[in-house]
């Protein structure tokens, strides 16, 4: 999530703190095993980071926000690292520029895991003896590090989309995973009648954890709706394109349009990032090499410009977020079971299994692709973002933004629920990214 900021509340009380935070920092190192040193070093545009980055990121968090507190004898593993790794936290200093982190050749990557190793160590004994508060930051930095699990998968993917290399194996073998091969299930809708209901995080629906921007919770009105089964497929964003829904200005936002006409390189968007044409034929690129599109799985890498765009074409809209967790609320926990998230090591969107996911509910909820909503990332009526550096995390965010919901096939089981805001600006692409459609009910 484009270093998207959280602040959470609340420490789950079902799995020993010191057995979760050797999890979660071990998942992180697991994830650039295939990765070559040079692989971690690069950064294929301003938004993404490199690997190695994102490893002493989340590093420097917990060395920042614990050890500098807790510690009564605390040293810096490296002084020059308090600005090397620090993104946005203005309260603590200075940050080295973000476009310019892939020209960072030093501290290497083994330095970096290095550093890690001791603070990981230094950890351990602070977790030992840490009290509520302590506990509580060290949950906010194990579910930071979660989102730069998915923002490190979906960096890599970008990095790896350049240069056209060819080889036997161009991708890493660890992260190739087999796409599963089932139809995609009719699209069909489910109406909602709408009304007075909860909106935000939800400590007995939810779980004990969430960021700040969950909160608080309120009561919210929707009018009645109609939402449909699942996300928009490949095949039929296919139909999108091949009906000229690139070159028709009727059909965009007017930003919209100007973004797609004036793309950074090269001529007018004519497809999704990643897309390209070979002999006829659509491919794409994916973490398992590039492959040719299956018109059944759901559409990914879109910007908000793209979704709306193709809602107005199929008649229909954007869900608002309201809508959105109104509508998970119903599907009820075993979504989240059966969910499409980075644990199964797809990394790609998989079609919905008729035989298994079809009932009288929306399908793929959760997991796949993040679905734009049409609401602005604005705070909850209450919200008030907590004091100290951490406080930054999420409210000075909350301008020219719009909501998703829902996690992806990249966001780590268990940090996902109907509560949880991710949030982008308009044009952004490399995330996993799709829509699903709403319209009006009588429209």
């Amino acid at each position: 999530m484009a270093s998207s900021p959280r602040h959470m509340t609340g420490v789950p009380a079902n799995q020993p703190l010191a057995a979760r935070y050797a999890k979660v920092r071990a998942r992180s190192v697991e994830l650039i095993a295939p990765l070559s040193a040079e692989d971690a070093c690069v950064q294929a545009m301003p938004d993404t980071s490199p690997a190695k980055w994102h490893l002493a990121h989340v590093t420097w968090f917990f060395e920042t926000f614990v050890l500098e507190v807790r510690e009564a004898r605390f040293k810096p593993f490296h002084a020059a690292f308090r600005e090397l790794f620090n993104s946005y936290y203005n309260a603590v200093g200075k940050q080295y520029p973000r476009p310019r982190r892939g020209l960072l050749s030093r501290p290497s990557l083994a330095e970096v895991l290095a550093y890690r190793a001791d603070v990981d160590a230094r950890m351990g004994d602070v977790i030992a003896q840490a009290d509520e508060a302590t506990c509580a930051t060290i949950e906010l930095g194990l579910h930071h590090e979660q989102q730069h699990q998915e923002l490190l998968l979906t960096d890599i993917k970008h990095a790896l989309s350049l240069g056209g290399y060819s080889s036997a194996d161009p991708t890493p073998r660890a992260i190739r995973r087999p796409m599963d091969a089932a139809p995609a299930i009719p699209l069909h809708w489910f109406s909602c009648e709408g009304g007075l209901f909860e909106l935000g995080h939800d400590p007995m629906l939810d779980g004990d954890f969430c960021f700040d921007n969950e909160t608080p919770r309120h009561r919210a009105y929707t009018a009645p709706f109609e939402l449909a089964s699942r996300p928009v497929n490949h095949g039929e964003w296919l139909a999108f394109i091949e009906d000229g829904g690139y070159q028709r200005p009727d059909l965009w936002l007017s930003m919209g349009w100007n973004w797609v006409q004036n793309a950074t390189q090269g001529p007018p968007r004519e497809a999704p990032l990643y897309w390209h044409r070979r002999d006829g034929n659509w491919f794409t690129h994916t973490l398992q090499g590039t492959v040719e599109i299956d018109m059944h799985t759901p559409m990914c890498h879109l910007s908000y410009f793209e979704a709306d765009a193709y809602a107005r074409w199929a008649g229909a809209r954007l869900p608002t977020e309201g809508e959105w967790e109104l509508a998970a609320r119903l599907v009820g926990p075993l979504a989240l079971q059966r969910a499409n998230l980075a644990h199964r090591g797809a990394f790609h969107p998989l079609p919905a299994i008729a035989s298994t996911e079809t009932g009288d509910e929306p399908v793929q909820m959760y997991g796949d692709v993040w679905e734009w909503t049409q609401s602005n990332y604005n705070p909850f009526p209450g919200y008030r973002p907590l004091p100290g550096a951490v406080g930054e995390y999420n409210g000075k965010f909350m301008c020219n933004q719009f909501v998703l919901r829902g996690g992806s096939c990249a966001t780590p089981a268990g940090h996902v629920r109907a509560s949880y805001r991710n949030f982008f600006p308009p044009e952004a692409q490399w995330q996993f990214s799709g829509l699903r459609l709403a319209r009006d009910i009588g429209a």
